[in-house]
């Protein structure tokens, strides 16, 4: 097997970051069990109320297995983990794969759309900015360019949420201000979650796009008087896409923590506005299973973008192998 993987440099970088994709989503799942039993507050409380009795209160504590040790809970919760049992609500009673199944559409729809729109925006800005920008041209048009992205980029997204929301939902009544209800409901929330990370991105697609042309390569391909259509695409486009790539899943791990607070400034019935109600109410099941999953996804992000990277360079899985 050894032998195998040191013949396939592309096998042994594959195998490794799969490793390591497992290992960090273990992780993850222990260090999450235990920052969520340090949260202040008594789950049990928070449900049954102020007026409970200490009776009340012992009881169902001990129907939640909350009266166990840490490690005999955290065995318990790995086993449940395993077999795909998730556990249940403790405010919603509820079981928690339910809540999911309800809610993760609804987030996925989001950030997808968002996700979609931030690399358009930045690979078409940043290759045009590129083209108009280069070998010194319209430098006006470069400050403002620079000017305002790096502005756009430092505006958080709930920042960005919560003005979209008072100006075009409030003030000029264009749009809904929250919750899901057509394809106008989208527009804020995409808005809020794709501009900052596109005016990050695009400013990187602009510097490879002025560094593609500037090679050799280039000045052959135009040269031989190629269309600016085959130039860009077959020429710049690839070059770019490298560290846009690996940018961009950066920022789509940014963008899926993002939809928390984004879900929860406009009522969006998705992940992020269930966690946040979650964690105040103290429902461990609801939390962890929550906690678990947006971690995994970010995980996945990663995981993908490294072998679509081994795939578009395979010199880079063999060096980082």
């Amino acid at each position: 097997m050894k032998d195998l993987l040191h013949r396939h440099p592309s096998l042994e970088f594959y195998a490794r970051r799969s490793l390591r994709f497992v290992v960090s989503l273990l992780v993850m799942v222990i260090i999450s069990f235990g920052m969520i039993r340090v949260i202040p507050g008594n789950p049990v409380r928070a449900q049954l109320g102020i007026t409970a009795t200490p009776e009340e209160i012992r009881i169902r504590t001990r129907e939640l297995g909350l009266d166990k040790s840490l490690l005999t809970q955290l065995w318990t919760y790995l086993q449940h983990l395993f077999t795909g049992h998730l556990g249940t609500s403790i405010t919603l009673q509820e079981p928690v794969s339910n809540i999911i199944a309800t809610r993760l559409p609804n987030t996925l729809e989001l950030a997808s759309l968002a996700f979609v729109v931030t690399m358009v925006l930045a690979i078409t800005t940043g290759l045009l900015l590129g083209a108009f920008t280069h070998e010194g041209k319209h430098p006006r048009s470069e400050l403002s360019y620079t000017a305002a992205t790096g502005l756009l980029v430092t505006i958080p997204e709930f920042v960005l949420a919560v003005v979209l929301q008072y100006v075009f939902g409030v003030k000029l009544g264009l749009l809904p201000i929250a919750e899901k209800s057509g394809w106008t409901s989208f527009i804020m929330p995409v808005a809020a979650l794709s501009i900052p990370p596109a005016a990050a991105l695009s400013r990187l697609v602009r510097v490879e796009t002025l560094s593609a042309l500037s090679r050799d390569y280039m000045r052959t391909a135009r040269s031989k008087r190629l269309p600016a259509r085959l130039i860009y695409l077959r020429h710049v486009l690839p070059n770019v896409l490298t560290a846009t790539l690996t940018l961009g899943g950066l920022l789509l791990v940014g963008l899926i923590a993002g939809t928390v607070l984004v879900e929860t400034v406009f009522a969006w019935p998705g992940i992020g506005s269930t966690i946040v109600q979650a964690i105040e109410q103290k429902d461990y099941p609801l939390i962890q299973a929550l906690v678990l999953l947006l971690g995994s996804m970010v995980l996945f992000v990663n995981f993908v973008v490294d072998i679509l990277l081994g795939a578009i360079d395979p010199r880079s899985a063999i060096k980082t192998t």
